[in-house]
């Protein structure tokens, strides 16, 4: 799950939020003003670590601070720690990374940020684990954009435009995997799920040291 937000869209994007320019109302756009993107020119910089649940013992971490203003991110994890800048010309590998955790954080701002795809919405939908009514909404990136090009999201939405449960496809395929979104937290003017959790209840996916400057 690494796709990648075009740094060109995303500069844009985050201009066109400073300057509080009036986009289309989609679904997308509500999901993403759901959780604050009409605020998010009052945002400077956001830190997070991403833990993943490896296995029965292991926890692996990565931690992240996106500094907005400057465009550039800082980055520790077991292997090395960086700064590095989101304009460079090329980016360092662990951008992957970046990108991949920055989804699991930060995904209804993307529906904001990113161009590339197309959506689909159906209404009165089980979400697939907790069976909830839902309304479902899908997004599929093309196939030429990002660091893997073609995958699918579907969302399962409450009555509010938040999201109760997503499923990855990779490549668009018909099977995907499906994760909570929960512990919905206000940090600052924007709010963020921090824990996701598979089918078997189990935290997967979750978010510490969050905060929003």
């Amino acid at each position: 799950m690494k796709k990648i937000t075009l740094i060109a869209c995303a500069v844009l994007a985050f201009a066109s939020c400073q300057q509080k320019e009036v986009v289309e109302d989609t679904l997308p756009m509500k999901v993403a003003k759901a959780y604050g993107f009409d605020n998010f020119d009052q945002v400077n910089s956001i830190a997070y670590t991403w833990n993943v649940q490896r296995d029965s013992i292991n926890v692996f971490t990565r931690d992240w601070k996106w500094n907005l203003r400057e465009n550039t991110v800082y980055y520790s994890g077991p292997d090395t720690t960086m700064t590095y800048s989101l304009d460079a010309d090329s980016l360092p590998p662990v951008d992957r990374g970046f990108i991949n955790d920055k989804y699991w954080m930060m995904y209804p701002f993307q529906l904001a940020w990113d161009t590339g795809y197309n959506w689909d919405s159906e209404e009165n939908v089980a979400s697939p684990i907790a069976g909830t009514n839902a309304t479902k909404l899908t997004i599929v990136y093309n196939s030429e954009d990002g660091y893997t090009p073609g995958d699918a999201y579907d969302l399962y939405l409450d009555e509010n435009y938040k999201i109760l449960e997503w499923t990855f496809r990779k490549g668009n395929g018909p099977d995907g995997r499906t994760w909570t979104w929960e512990n919905e937290q206000s940090f600052g003017p924007i709010t963020m799920a921090t824990d996701h959790k598979g089918q078997d209840g189990k935290r997967v996916i979750w978010f510490t040291n969050v905060k929003v400057d």
